[in-house]
């Protein structure tokens, strides 16, 4: 399985952003899919999560009503909409799968991306 994550920037504080990650290698509808994140000298954490047909999500409580996770199974594409970004938001975003489901956690995880960048300036 491969995860490349993409659509990562510069954005001030207020705007929005959507970040990508095109999934390959296996059926992608097997797989629930997870978002996370890591700034600087922190540990990495979660942000949202979606399940293999995309009708049950999870978030953080500091996204939630500002980040939406969607996903196109067609596309074996996941996505992470980011509304109202905040300077805290400022992070390397990981994609990541899971086969088991749902979860929130970065030990559950069977495959990662490797990141991209979302800067927010205040």
């Amino acid at each position: 399985v491969q995860l490349q994550a993409s659509g990562g920037g510069l954005v001030q504080a207020g705007g929005s952003l959507r970040v990508s990650c095109a999934f390959s290698g296996r059926a992608f509808s097997g797989y629930a899919m997870g978002w996370f994140r890591q700034a600087p000298g922190k540990e990495r954490e979660f942000v949202a999560t979606i399940s293999r047909s995309g009708t049950s999500t999870a978030y953080a409580d500091s996204v939630k009503g500002r980040f939406t996770i969607s996903r196109d199974n067609a596309e074996n594409t996941v996505y992470l909409r980011m509304n109202s970004l905040k300077p805290e938001d400022t992070a390397v975003y990981y994609c990541a799968a899971d086969a088991d489901g749902i979860s929130k956690y970065s030990t559950d995880m069977d495959y990662w991306g490797k990141g991209t960048q979302v800067t927010v300036s205040s």
